[in-house]
């Protein structure tokens, strides 16, 4: 039983990482092509600003560009975390055998994982929001 457990989480977290890890590779690589080409093509930008130049290099862009960097680097972080923690309690819910302080550890593991993409998401509002105001000030 546990191997089979073992087997299973195993499959699940591999095909995780290879289902989610390379299309966000690849479209990383599009975004970078896509605003290469139009920065070199006409000077645009394709951003969430579309009044920025391609070689904004004030301070306030630069932070802006900074902060948003890493703001999408710790929620994508934050993101895979959480579904991981939503797998692990469902595997725990699975394997409780009916005890009820393990059903409810496992669906508090499930809640809290919830709650945590679901503040995430927020915070990306709020930041992209707050970046938003700040550069066209």
């Amino acid at each position: 039983m546990v191997r089979r457990l073992i087997f299973f989480a195993a499959a699940v977290a591999s095909t995780l990482v290879i289902n989610l890890g390379a299309p966000l590779a690849l479209a990383q690589v599009g975004q970078q092509q896509i605003n290469s080409g139009l920065c070199s093509g006409a000077d645009l930008e394709f951003t969430d600003n579309p009044t920025a130049s391609c070689n904004d290099t004030s301070a306030t862009g630069k932070i802006n560009n900074v902060v948003h960097k890493v703001v999408n680097l710790l929620s994508a972080v934050v993101g895979i975390i959480a579904v991981v923690m939503i797998i692990v309690g469902g595997l725990r819910y699975v394997t409780s055998g009916g005890n009820d302080t393990s059903v409810t550890s496992a669906k508090n593991t499930i809640l809290y994982a919830i709650i945590g993409l679901i503040i995430v998401a927020m915070a990306q509002i709020l930041v992209h929001f707050t970046l938003q105001k700040v550069s066209s000030s």
